[in-house]
């Protein structure tokens, strides 16, 4: 089978079921934003070392496949549970008491692996951005709308830790209120 199929070519896609729409269709728009996000978990955790922290990054991006599906109109299923976004936030939870208090702005930097889980973070911002903006047409689980809420947070302390458990400063900014 050929990975080309030349159908595309007009500006068009197929969505699952054989329905064709536009590239732009903003389901089509998430999924791209999802496709990078985990490209991304990828990358991130090809930086990491083995351990609970890798491992996690990779049920995640199963997870995200599988809240894909829920937009693509193959599962209609209960994707996310109310216990998938408590393990989030225990991760949270975990991660967050190993680390110094927070009391300014984190410059996005530091390590690689750092670094790129706050690319990771940021882009998971824009997928539930995009998510949200399908509220109006599309029905969507607030279990869904709080994984990928909590996911950004998820992300931003691992970000952090991971500079710390590398010693590596992390770069602030305080917004003066004077």
């Amino acid at each position: 089978m050929k990975i080309y199929t030349r159908t595309g070519d007009n500006g068009t896609t197929s969505l699952p079921g054989g329905t064709r729409t536009t590239k732009t269709d903003e389901r089509i728009e998430f999924y791209g934003v999802m496709d990078e996000l985990n490209s991304y978990l990828g990358l991130l955790s090809s930086l990491m070392s083995e351990g609970p922290d890798k491992d996690f990054i990779a049920e995640i991006q199963i997870q995200l496949f599988r809240i894909g599906s829920i937009f693509a109109g193959t599962s209609t299923a209960e994707t996310v549970t109310t216990s998938d976004i408590a393990r989030l936030e225990s991760e949270i939870d975990r991660i967050q008491s190993s680390l110094p208090p927070l009391h300014s702005f984190i410059i996005p930097g530091g390590t690689p692996s750092a670094a790129t889980c706050h690319v990771c973070r940021a882009i998971s911002r824009r997928a539930e951005r995009r998510m949200l903006s399908m509220a109006e047409k599309y029905t969507i689980d607030s279990a869904v709308s709080a994984y990928m809420n909590r996911l950004s947070d998820y992300l931003f302390v691992l970000a952090r830790n991971l500079n710390f458990i590398s010693h590596t400063a992390e770069k602030t900014f305080t917004i003066s209120c004077k």
